[in-house]
């Protein structure tokens, strides 16, 4: 069944970065339209912050935001995007923001926002709204007590995993919140309702509380992953009377509610444009990659890289990450995320291929795939997954040419020869990706797209089409997080006209070449022969990994 958005409409997205604050327009063939942004640091200086945040320099690793810069952004935005856009063709608005940041409305908050006066700025209005003007965002990393005792008082762990997607991390909602319980009390009792900054941002575009959505809220340790409702136990574990401070849970295309009256006299929109509940900033990027069934699956190779995709049966594990599939709640999200990316690429080139990536190149297509049997580990970064502290490990393999795993031994070595060094770290970040996909339960691709600034190069892209054994694309488009915010718009009103969940893909299945999320074949899938090989070293990688682990324990 075909569905058609009204002629005319446009769609707004949202997305709320450290750095910034981004919009685009997607028009009704899902066409972009018009885009813009605010740079928190040049664009609202009076915040003093470097790089959207404040490092606080009494406590170890906490990094919080100023809750009121992203209040101003959103006018100032909403101010600069006038000139590009007629609002009152805007049917829906949805958003992105950084996942795992924090907001803490006080004490009568939500009458304070169902009372907005149009003839004033919205910052005027909220100035006194938080019980903590600054939120804990996903770079703090001051709370691993905090995490110790949530997983302890659930079991360990690896049942905290199973219950809610991931054990505990720091930049966690889950540890962040009970951190506030423990240390500043006073804040929480003042607390009326908390909320993650996706549904914080919503909240300000419908004048009242919105819901944290079920994707953005599994990335808090407090959600029951499989049931989608909050986990008693977990909250019990995290503070006392949390439920009624987080409220209830949403689908993440469900409607969060009627555009505030304030914006519809301020700005002219209609009085019937939809707000869709926000999302996470990854869920956001796969629905912007048009990422929506199994076997789908993206790479972003940035200064961290990041590799999601679509499974009906995730595997619970230390290591990744589980959010349900923001735009199909059949299935889930699955992710996972490396710290030695870009930057520990660029070390290598710098150090044996002469600071030139024409030279990394030539390296890697001169050297043989397999590398001769020399793996390497590189560490420039403390490492997430592993987890494995600073440092280098190469080895080389001895009868690899053989079917067996356990006939092909190893043998330590200091270095290897400049060409060796550059597909070691090739070969070894993305068996690395594939070995970890497949332990979390990431079915085995029928395509990678390919983003980030690496995905430029061709050489690196022709090397995950061999590991992978699938086809790699790429994109062209400037946001995904908040091009997949317009699309999750688009999608949320379609829902709500037909009363019923609609797959995202029936907007685009038959025209995806004709809109702003088309991708183009870069790279196609590798020689079989070659994958069954890279298969089995994979394994030997991931035994090796074990054993370094092992040694070196866990950080």
């Amino acid at each position: 069944m075909g569905y058609t958005l009204p002629k005319d409409s446009l769609f707004l997205g949202f997305d709320c970065s450290t750095q910034s604050l981004k919009a685009t327009v997607l028009d009704a063939n899902l066409v972009i339209v018009a885009s813009e942004f605010v740079h928190f640091d040049s664009e609202l200086p009076r915040y003093n912050t470097k790089d959207g945040v404040y490092r606080d320099p009494m406590v170890d690793g906490r990094i919080v935001s100023p809750t009121l810069m992203w209040v101003e952004a959103l006018d100032l935005l909403l101010e600069k995007l006038e000139a590009k856009v007629d609002y009152r063709k805007v049917a829906a608005i949805s958003g992105s923001a950084q996942q795992h940041g924090t907001v803490y409305w006080k004490k009568g908050s939500k009458a304070m926002l169902a009372s907005l006066d149009p003839c004033k700025p919205l910052v005027t209005h909220v100035g006194d709204a938080f019980s903590l003007k600054d939120s804990p965002i996903w770079m703090d990393c001051s709370t691993t007590s905090q995490c110790r005792e949530i997983e302890n008082a659930v079991g360990g762990a690896f049942e905290l995993s199973k219950l809610t997607g991931s054990c505990a991390h720091e930049r966690y909602p889950g540890p962040q919140i009970r951190k506030i319980f423990e240390t500043q009390p006073d804040v929480y009792n003042d607390t009326e309702r908390i909320s993650l900054v996706s549904s914080f941002m919503a909240s300000l575009l419908i004048g009242g509380h919105a819901s944290i959505d079920e994707t953005d809220g599994a990335g808090m340790n407090l959600m029951d992953i499989k049931r989608r409702v909050w986990s008693k136990i977990a909250l019990e574990a995290t503070a006392p009377g949390l439920e009624e401070k987080l409220g209830k849970l949403a689908p993440a295309h469900a409607v969060a509610g009627l555009i505030a009256p304030y914006f519809v006299e301020r700005f002219q929109f209609k009085d019937s444009c939809l707000i869709i509940q926000w999302s996470g900033d990854n869920p956001n990027s796969l629905a912007g990659l048009a990422l929506h069934s199994p076997g789908d699956m993206a790479i972003s190779l940035g200064t961290s890289d990041t590799v999601f995709g679509i499974t009906s049966e995730p595997q619970p594990s230390l290591e990744g990450h589980v959010f349900p599939n923001p735009v199909d709640p059949t299935y889930y999200m699955v992710m996972l995320v490396y710290k030695n990316g870009s930057l520990t690429r660029e070390d290598v080139r710098n150090q044996y291929a002469e600071h030139s990536w024409d030279v990394f190149n030539k390296y890697l297509e001169k050297t043989p795939p397999l590398n001769g049997g020399k793996l390497g580990f590189f560490y420039k970064e403390h490492e997430i997954l592993p987890p494995l502290p600073v440092g280098c490990h190469r080895y080389v393999l001895e009868n690899l040419s053989c079917d067996s795993l356990g006939e092909i031994k190893e043998h330590e070595v200091q270095e290897f020869d400049p060409p060796s060094e550059v597909r070691a770290i090739i070969e070894g970040q993305f068996l690395s990706m594939r070995g970890h996909a497949e332990r979390i339960g990431m079915p085995t691709p029928k395509r990678i797209i390919a983003t980030g600034g690496a995905s430029s190069n061709a050489c690196i892209l022709k090397e995950i089409a061999n590991i992978f054994g699938c086809p790699v694309y790429t994109v062209q488009r400037p946001d995904s997080a908040s091009l997949g915010a317009a699309l999750r718009a688009a999608h949320g009103w379609l829902c709500n006209k037909e009363s019923v969940f609609v797959p995202i893909s029936c907007m685009y299945e038959d025209k995806l070449d004709k809109t702003s999320l088309s991708a183009k074949l870069a790279i196609p899938a590798g020689d079989r022969e070659l994958i069954s090989k890279y298969t089995l070293l994979m394994k030997k990688r991931m035994q090796i990994e074990r054993n370094l682990v092992d040694t070196f324990g866990r950080i």
